[in-house]
């Protein structure tokens, strides 16, 4: 088994409802959650749209990198995201944030997400669900997440499993 960090976000439709649909579909899949972070509102990027709900999960898989990449786009297809304007409005939006120890570059995925330094509505919830230290980055969700400015992002107090 291999520990992942997967983040979902959505900002159509019943926005948790959707977050749940998409870690029972994790389950169903092989991917087991361990953990997951409360939920988390957050301004959207760019801001014509609604706003989001973020959460990440730490769970356990005998998955590969691409094939678990595979059953994140067969489960965001399967909730109804559809190839539109990138960046816009979707139901779901599931990425790969951290594979154990992992580092995976290829054309369609780059792990730990090129990105997750940067963005706080990711770090915030990351750091719920993955408090010590972060593997490959060597550093923790919430030092990383203080080196950002923070802003748009507001805990919901919304839980997804069980505490």
């Amino acid at each position: 088994m291999t520990l992942v960090a997967i983040a979902l976000g959505s900002n159509l439709g019943d926005r948790a409802a959707n977050l749940r649909a998409a870690i029972r579909l994790l389950d169903e899949h092989g991917v087991q959650p361990l953990a997951a972070s409360s939920v988390w509102e957050t301004a959207p990027m760019p801001a014509d749209q609604p706003a989001f709900l973020n959460a990440v999960i730490r769970a356990d898989t005998n998955l590969d990198p691409h094939p678990l990449l595979r059953v994140l786009k067969e489960i965001e297809t399967a909730l109804g995201r559809r190839a539109e304007r990138h960046w816009g409005p979707r139901p779901i939006d599931l990425d790969l944030l951290l594979f154990g120890e992992e580092r995976v570059e290829s054309p369609d995925l780059s792990v730990p997400h090129p990105r997750i330094a940067e963005r706080a509505f990711v770090l915030a919830p990351l750091a719920e669900a993955w408090p010590g230290e972060l593997p490959v980055l060597r550093e923790t969700a919430l030092g990383l997440l203080a080196a950002t400015d923070g802003e748009g992002v507001r805990r919901t107090g919304e839980r997804l499993l069980p505490a």
